[in-house]
């Protein structure tokens, strides 16, 4: 029984991870995925990084390619400031200019407040991070 039990429950966490944890461009077309463990990877599910919980950015081969600090400033590998994501979601520049919006229902907008994408049961930050060193348009 407990066998079935650990069964079910893998299928259904592997089931939710694959179908609920996605990245989606303006088209609703999938770009990436997310794991809550903080695994990204592409929409062929090839790994292209990782997010840490401690905010580290690396890339598949575990380099070490940016950062996001407690207090929401996002830094490249050099510690440079790139941008802020904000607690309420705006995503911003070093120069504190808006360049987007993560929306608690998964939104992401552009400065214009056009969707540029979607992000399915991902935390915020992580989804704000994806479009800063992942998505390439």
């Amino acid at each position: 029984m407990k066998k079935i039990i650990i069964v079910v429950i893998t299928l259904f966490a592997t089931a939710t991870f694959i179908a609920g944890q996605t990245i989606e461009d303006s088209s609703r077309r999938t770009i990436g995925y997310i794991s809550s463990s903080g695994t990204v990877e592409d929409s062929s599910r090839r790994t292209i990084g990782y997010i840490s919980s401690s905010g580290t950015v690396e890339d598949s081969s575990r380099r070490t390619i940016g950062y996001l600090t407690k207090n929401g400033t996002v830094e490249n590998s050099s510690r440079s400031t790139l941008g802020y994501i904000n607690s309420n979601g705006t995503v911003e520049n070093s120069s504190r200019s808006t360049l987007g919006y993560v929306n608690s229902n998964g939104t992401v907008e552009d400065s214009s407040r056009r969707t540029i994408g979607y992000a399915t049961n991902v935390d915020p930050r992580h989804a704000a991070l994806f479009f800063f060193f992942f998505f390439r348009r």
